[in-house]
Order: C-alpha cells, then structure tokens, then sequence
C-alpha cells in the first residue's frame, strides 16, 4: 500500500518522475532535505530573523523571496527565483572550501549567490540590504524569457459549453 503523501511515485522509477527537475536525487533524499528545510524555517537563528524581516513581503523593489529553499542538494537560506538570486547568511561554521563547491555548482544551475556574515546582518543591515538590491537589480529577469518547452498552440484554451 503506498503512503497518501507519495502521489503515486515509484521508488524504482527515475528520479524525475512527477518531480519536477528532480537534480537526479532520490525521493527520499529530496523528502529528507524538504524536512530539513521545514525545520530551519521553524527555528531559523536571530540574523536569518532580521533579514527575513527586511526581504519578506515583497519589500525588497517588489521582488519575492522565500526562506530556506530546497535547490539540488542544497538548502539555500534565501532565494529570489525571478532573478536566482541566493542569499546566504554565514556564521562563524561556514567552511569556506565547502561553500565555494557549493557556490559553483549553484553558478552551473543558473544562480548567483550572494554572501553575508551574521556580524553584518546584526551590525549593519542596511549595508546589506543595499549589497543584495544591488546583486536582485543586476540579475536578468528569468521569467522573463518564453518558456523553453511551450504548450501546444490551443491547449488548454478549450471552452466548456455550458
């Protein structure tokens, strides 16, 4: 019997069945990192706090972000999908050779990441709102290219008689 949360997935099918881009990850890996993200949210640390408080609601020139959002293996702290803009608060923990994998791999999947100390989101947030308005404005807009993989002309667009 298969669990009511699994909407039909196949553990023994290819990870990108019914899961979007999939990043090649396991269903359990992919549930494991949206937990992981669901708690972080929950518990975020006091920077991630304050800027959240700065860049949620659209406060930032209209521009969306979420907190704690699954990309591939990852758990980015802040992300803009407009522009794939990544905001990442480091604390005294970060390893900075891990991040740089992590930034470039980022980078080959179509986003910039952008770094700020919990020192500067504490000690100088206005300075950092100025750093990510500068990255969010410089970004080109990725929605605002044609979809790579149309509909077929009509679909969709059916009128139900009535």
């Amino acid at each position: 019997m298969s669990h009511p949360l699994d909407k039909g997935w196949n553990k023994k099918a290819p990870p990108l069945q019914g899961r979007g881009l999939g990043w090649g990850l396991s269903i359990e890996r992919i549930q494991w990192l949206q937990k992981r993200a669901a708690e972080m949210r929950r518990n975020p640390t006091e920077p991630e706090k304050r800027l959240w408080r700065h860049l949620s609601n659209s406060q930032l020139a209209g521009h969306k972000f979420r907190r704690q959002a699954v990309i591939g293996p990852f758990i980015a702290d802040f992300l803009c999908p407009q522009s794939g803009l990544i905001v990442e608060v480091d604390g005294d923990t970060h390893d900075g050779t891990k991040d740089r994998l992590r930034d470039d791999w980022l980078g080959e999947h179509g986003y910039h990441v952008v770094r700020v100390t919990n020192l500067d989101v504490m000690a100088n947030i206005e300075g950092v709102m100025r750093v990510i308005a500068s990255a969010v404005n410089a970004a080109p807009s990725r929605w605002n290219s044609p979809h790579p993989n149309p509909s077929p002309e009509g679909e969709g667009l059916e009128i139900v008689a009535r």
